[in-house]
This record gives structure tokens, sequence and C-alpha cells, in this order.
């Protein structure tokens, strides 16, 4: 690059698209009947690496999860996990992502919700009681809230530990001053601000 050309600004990555399902490809039921049984519940579907994704909208989460819990072609008993990305330029900066899966009919599908920093996220304890913890981590490394969550509180991090290091703009070397290497440095630190 010459002195004389202003140097080319990269905009940082919005977020990948979610690849929409082959023309080929035919809508498992629990999905066309998911339509039916709540309006609204599926802004798009996905397809990607062998799974669908229902993007939800987050104040149809509670109705679309409990019909995908309870509906006879879906049973989905379980949610395997509860997990988190960030982008930062997005007006609905994080996508808050489901894994779904029954053990009765052996299948699997993802549920995503896309969520402004800032704006709660409806709890699905009520329909997965095993993602508490899920959703403490989430709250925890992402800050995203669970509204209705019985016990949001962090799970990984300290109490007094300051912001949420899965977020993209987290500082890399973590929100104090001091970068320490070896955990007895940090613990004489630590001891030696109690005393004070």
């Amino acid at each position: 690059m010459s002195p004389d050309q202003p140097a080319r600004k990269i905009a940082p990555p919005s977020g990948p698209a979610d690849p929409a399902p082959p023309a080929d490809l035919p809508l498992p039921a629990f999905l066309s009947r998911l339509a039916d049984a709540v309006p609204g519940g599926a802004t798009s579907l996905s397809f990607w690496v062998g799974d669908w994704t229902v993007i939800v909208p987050p104040a149809q989460l509670l109705a679309v999860a409990s019909h995908l819990r309870d509906a006879s072609g879906a049973l989905f008993d379980g949610c395997s996990d509860v997990t988190a990305t960030d982008w930062p330029p997005r007006a609905e900066r994080f996508d808050v992502i489901y894994c779904l899966y029954s053990t009765t009919l052996r299948h699997r599908v993802r549920l995503k919700v896309r969520v402004a920093d800032g704006a709660p996220v409806p709890s699905v304890t009520s329909v997965w009681p095993s993602t508490a913890w899920l959703e403490r981590e989430v709250f925890d490394l992402f800050g995203i809230r669970f509204e209705g969550h019985p016990d949001l509180r962090r799970i990984l991090m300290p109490d007094d530990w300051q912001g949420h290091p899965q977020r993209k703009d987290y500082p890399l070397e973590g929100p104090g001053e001091l970068l320490m290497e070896n955990p007895i440095d940090w613990l004489r630190v630590k001891r030696a601000e109690e005393i004070e």
C-alpha cells in the first residue's frame, strides 16, 4: 500500500448467514406441525451439517420449547446444551443456541434465539430443568440474562469477576491492569488487597 492511499478498514463479521435447507430435502413432520401449533414460532429454518435449526423469536421460545418437548412426533425430552455466540456489529448481538435431542425418536434439532445486548431471554428451566446450570454458564460467560431462572448467578467465574470472558469485546488480558502468568503471584496480590 502506498502512503497516498488511505488505510482500508475491515468491518468485523456480522455473523454467518443461516444456510437455507436444500430444496429437495423434505421438511420433518415435527417442524411442519410446529408452524401450525405455534404461529410465528419460527422466523426461519436452517439446515447445517445434517441438523435442522429453528430460528425462534424470544417471545415464542417457551411455547416452541414446550411444543417440541410434548408433541408426539417431536418428543425432545432432553436439552443437551445451551450456548451462545457473540456478533458485536449486529443489533441482535447474541445467538443463544439450544441443542435438543429425543431419546425416544433419536433425532435432534437446534433452536436459535437472537437477542440484543441487555435484553433478557426466557428461561427454559420450566421445560427442561437440566438447563439451569447451562443457562447460568451462558449468563456467566456472555452476560445474557435468563428471565424466570430460579438461581441466576455466576457458575464458573468468581462472584466479584468483572465482565463476561466469552464476549468478543472482552480484553484478552482480563479485566485488571496486571497480567500475571503465575497463579501464585495472583494469590499474593489478592491477599495483599484483603489485608489493606
